[in-house]
């Protein structure tokens, strides 16, 4: 039963967080997909922080009809929702003008990956959240562990659903606490049979498709994995540098031939979490590849990889340089990077050749400098 789920013991600790702060502070609860207690478990903690004198409203919750959600939201102040019509109806959305002008202590926001209606302030809740911090106020929220836009095309292939909703991996690095809200495959099911995550009608199509054991199992290794490199993160923050290993800076090249690039973004994206370092994603433009000389296709794919790794963190740069091997070295050398990552072109046998030169040459442009050179394959199968 929903009621069984004891009180998060972070509790405490998230609290001692919001007196001791000038700045918001987030708080997330992930899951491995909906129903396991993510939203129920942040309201029980609004009760707890409410009883310490805490100034808590929410913002947004969702309930999707369960009684013991529903029940939850009783004796916690709410915020009211923004209406907005849209295409003939009316819908509505987090008030987030409210919530900057109210001011409360910590507001709870459920639904981290939600876009919001078109005519809202913001695109995407995610980004009303990183306002609502900014502002000096403290936010707990949810999320799926489907929704981080690192590992989307990896959900994608496990799922076989297509992930519209994602959440940059910059907002759980941002975290000051992600908890793992989990149950066993079985419990998930039984809950799931027992009509309390979709009605009843639904659960027979549902069985079949997301709530597959085997895709749920896999769904839950990628949740207890992240939670685990959140741990990795708050090491690398909180211990000394000489007392760890540390990559100091992680250098991603890509290419004008941008189809594989996301790939090797998403790749390079976990490896900087991993070590905690700076990550640069830079773009060598040589005169063969000026803008007026490369199509309106692959410009196009190139600013949209440019995008992507801005939103999951990456510093983007865009260099100038023929002799490509150099300019890549000259960058690493300056950033005192220790790892460059390269994808292999999944493209004609003349590009892969010139990728084997360029290979060739940084190698031996790189052989007196502390750093390692990884090679990521661009396999689009993959």
């Amino acid at each position: 039963m929903e009621s069984e789920i004891s009180l998060p013991s972070s509790v405490g600790k998230f609290l001692e967080l919001i007196k001791d702060s000038q700045r918001g502070r987030l708080k997330v609860y992930l899951g491995l997909a909906a129903g396991v207690g993510k939203t129920f478990r942040m309201l029980m903690e609004g009760h707890e922080l409410a009883k310490n004198q805490i100034d808590v409203y929410v913002g947004f919750v969702e309930t999707h009809g369960r009684k013991d959600t529903e029940k939850l939201l009783e004796g916690l102040p709410a915020i009211k929702r923004r209406k907005i019509f849209y295409k003939g109806k009316q819908l509505e959305e987090m008030d987030i003008d409210t919530i900057l002008l109210s001011k409360p202590k910590v507001v709870l926001v459920d639904e981290l990956a939600h876009t919001n209606v078109p005519g809202s302030k913001n695109e995407k809740r995610w980004q009303d959240v990183i306002e609502i911090i900014n502002s000096g106020i403290s936010v707990i929220t949810t999320v799926n562990i489907q929704h981080l836009e690192s590992i989307n095309r990896e959900v994608e292939k496990i799922t076989g659903v297509v992930i519209t909703e994602r959440v940059p991996d910059k907002i759980i690095q941002m975290a000051d606490e992600v908890v793992n809200v989990d149950l066993t495959i079985d419990e998930l099911i039984d809950r799931l049979n027992d009509g309390k995550i979709y009605d009843k009608a639904k659960v027979s199509t549902a069985l079949k498709n997301f709530f597959r054991e085997d895709k749920l199992l896999q769904l839950r290794d990628l949740a207890l994995k992240e939670v685990s490199r959140q741990v990795e993160r708050k090491i690398a923050r909180e211990i000394p540098s000489m007392q760890r290993e540390k990559v100091n800076a992680l250098i991603t090249c890509i290419s004008s031939n941008g189809k594989s690039a996301s790939k090797l973004i998403r790749r390079s994206s976990r490896l900087a979490s991993f070590y905690n370092s700076k990550w640069f994603v830079i773009y060598v433009q040589t005169d063969k590849e000026a803008t007026d000389k490369i199509d309106t296709k692959d410009q196009r794919l190139l600013i949209n990889n440019f995008k992507l790794a801005t939103e999951l963190g990456a510093e983007v740069v865009k260099l100038s340089a023929n002799d490509r091997a150099k300019a890549i070295k000259d960058f690493a050398r300056d950033k005192e990077a220790g790892l460059i990552v390269l994808g292999t072109p999944s493209v004609s046998l003349k590009k892969k050749l010139l990728f084997g030169n360029i290979f060739k040459d940084l190698t031996k442009q790189v052989e007196n400098l502390n750093l390692d050179i990884l090679i990521i394959s661009n396999n689009e199968k993959d």
